[in-house]
């Protein structure tokens, strides 16, 4: 369980590089015990990432065709292959120290897939572990992505859900190294327009659910935190 109070903040559309820059530092905060548990509520304009297991082969156009669609790539130290991030994709970066929870990692991750599922579920759709491949699925399709990072006991990146992606992109790689394999979002399934806000508010109400303790909305500048990237 959360020991005190954790702070959740909601961030709106951040360019990955700021955002990545934002997580080392609050990271940092994290491990040094200057500010509790935080989840960072977020989406970004189109880029791609790749984990410390990826493989550029699963990228499958040119960079200087990236570069004609204005998407950066970034090579991270969270786990899993390559992926895309964009608009229309709810991303959600736990900061957490995970020796208050007592997890190993492969727990943590089991945890984060269950708040995708529950969140699903409150949509109506049914989402689906994979035996061999972590993330949440829906009749075999992929709808969220999950790739962690984890130093010093204290957890970082996390989670994609797509609702209102724009799937074309996905089309650029072979995506989490999948071949084969499509991606799904969640207005596709249900076909019709999801509330943003309403997904947020589900989606905040099952990480408390699943991690317990008191959790707060804030604004960086309300914890003493600027982005050093900002």
């Amino acid at each position: 369980m959360v020991k005190g109070e954790g702070y959740i903040l909601d961030l709106g559309l951040m360019d990955y590089g700021e955002a990545l820059g934002l997580q080392h530092h609050l990271w940092a905060k994290r491990v040094a015990e200057e500010l509790p548990n935080i989840l960072m509520i977020l989406e970004h304009p189109h880029v791609i990432t790749v984990g410390r297991r990826g493989d550029l082969s699963h990228l499958l156009v040119s960079f200087e065709v990236l570069r004609s669609l204005g998407i950066s790539v970034y090579h991270v130290e969270r786990g899993g292959d390559i992926t895309y991030h964009g608009p229309g994709q709810l991303i959600v970066y736990p900061i957490l120290d995970l020796k208050e929870y007592g997890y190993r990692v492969a727990k943590y991750i089991e945890e984060l897939e269950e708040i995708l599922i529950r969140v699903l579920k409150d949509f109506g759709v049914e989402g689906r572990r994979d035996s061999i491949n972590r993330g949440v699925w829906v009749n075999g399709d992929k709808i969220a992505s999950i790739g962690v990072a984890i130093k010093r006991r204290v957890s970082f990146h996390g989670i994609a859900l797509n609702y209102s992606t724009d799937l074309r992109y996905f089309e650029l790689i072979h995506p989490c190294g999948l071949e084969g394999r499509k991606m799904i979002s969640l207005e596709k399934i249900i076909g019709k327009e999801i509330s943003k806000d309403y997904l947020k508010e589900r989606l905040i109400y099952h990480f408390k659910e699943i991690l317990g303790g008191q959790w707060v909305k804030k604004k960086l500048e309300d914890i003493k935190c600027r982005n050093p990237l900002g």
